[in-house]
């Protein structure tokens, strides 16, 4: 239990660290590289290069200083990271080498301004939230394990299926090595690929959402090829995109996240997904379907047809299913792109456009795509008078440790 006298310590100091933030995570990297080289494996190193990882572990701190009096405000974002880290095999013996870095790399930066008082009151501040997180973890692992199918760390499984589904995106079909059952999932959750990239001499990381139903027996992931230029390419999902292959092997964590429908509710969702950010929205589809008398509006937007993955079968599936209203936007539709056929609405996607079809009463709203994408889609339902408690959103991003 933090100290009112701690607490008082690290708010006057947050603004602070706040000032020099990304100067000390720059500095913190840096040197746990050189001590912990081995943790290149766990870290995104392509948000690394692009500077994505520092500031977000800036904004982190800083928010966590904001807080520290009302811890509560962040229950949520910690469920997240929790849930992130447990996908990549994050353990309590990684919280003192982060710290230790961490506190070092504030005390160089800042010099004699962070006094022996300082750097103790963050100490203990550091200390109580990886307490709270590393609780999470275990928390997490041990009911992975517990399931039927489940397991922690990594297992070995092999690509059954590889299918394009649109320009950009191709599904993965994954099955268990050792022939056993897998963990069932909630509808909206995420596997952890690991591969080992031959340009950097690591093993990478990624998070990809599972775009199926649980079936007991196997996984289905569909990932964007990511070209980030040639300094920071997408190293994983080009690798899968252009080097796996059906009958290779790869290694995958259990099921995680905390972004998922609620299975045995019957009141109605509403989905809205831009780019490949339809790929949770699938598995919450074809899960919601089951539950005929649930009412279900899949609200999607892509460029255009060439980049509209899994577009035949979400039409067919509104056809089929009396329960299930569909509405397309392409903000950049091609010369063969015919609306009312691929499309409902040209440009990107405006829920005002559809208010009537989404004003459904008791929904719940769930939001996926570029963060832009989902600032805009959120604000535009708060604006429509969606309470904040209904609307529900995945961020896949940089946090403490990864991706």
């Amino acid at each position: 239990m933090l100290t009112q006298k701690t607490k008082d310590i690290v708010k006057a100091t947050a603004p602070v660290l706040a000032e020099h933030g990304y100067a000390i995570v720059q500095h913190f990297y840096k040197r746990l590289f050189q001590a912990h080289p081995e943790l290149k494996n766990i870290f995104n190193m392509a948000h690394q290069e692009r500077g994505e990882q520092q500031q977000a572990l800036a904004r982190a701190v800083y928010a966590y200083a904001a807080n520290i009096e009302n811890p509560e405000s962040l229950s949520a974002v910690l469920k997240d990271i929790a849930n992130k880290h447990a996908s990549l095999g994050v353990r309590p013996e990684h919280y003192p080498i982060v710290g230790e870095n961490l506190l070092a790399a504030i005390k160089e930066v800042l010099g004699a301004a962070a006094t022996d008082e300082i750097i103790s009151a963050w100490a203990q501040a550091y200390g109580n939230l990886a307490d709270i997180l590393a609780g999470m973890e275990s928390e997490l692992y041990e009911r992975s394990a517990e399931r039927s199918g489940g397991w922690t760390g990594w297992r070995r499984f092999v690509v059954r299926d590889k299918r394009p589904e649109s320009d950009v995106i191709t599904s993965f079909v994954l099955e268990p090595v050792d022939g056993e059952p897998v963990a069932s999932f909630e509808p909206g959750q995420y596997i952890s690929v690991a591969v080992q990239v031959p340009q950097l001499g690591l093993q990478q990381i990624r998070q990809y959402s599972l775009s199926d139903a649980p079936n007991g027996r196997s996984y289905r992931i569909s990932v964007k090829r990511e070209d980030g230029g040639p300094t920071t390419p997408g190293y994983v999902s080009c690798l899968l995109h252009d080097q796996v292959k059906v009958g290779d092997e790869i290694n995958l964590a259990a099921p995680y996240g905390s972004f998922f429908i609620d299975v045995s509710a019957s009141t109605p969702i509403v989905l809205i997904s831009g780019g490949v950010g339809l790929t949770p929205m699938i598995s919450m589809l074809k899960k919601a379907l089951q539950h005929p008398p649930r009412q279900v509006v899949f609200v999607h937007g892509a460029r255009n047809s060439a980049v509209h993955a899994m577009r035949d079968r979400l039409r067919d599936a509104a056809q089929s299913y009396d329960n299930l209203r569909l509405f397309v936007f392409y903000n950049e539709p091609l010369p063969q792109d015919v609306q009312g056929r691929d499309y409902d609405w040209s440009g990107l996607v405006d829920i005002k456009r559809i208010e009537k079809e989404i004003l459904l009463e008791g929904a719940d709203y769930y939001i996926c795509g570029p963060i832009p994408f989902m600032r805009m889609q959120h604000d535009a339902l708060l604006s429509l008078g969606i309470p904040e408690s209904r609307i529900h959103y995945e961020v896949f991003g940089p946090d403490l440790f990864a991706e």
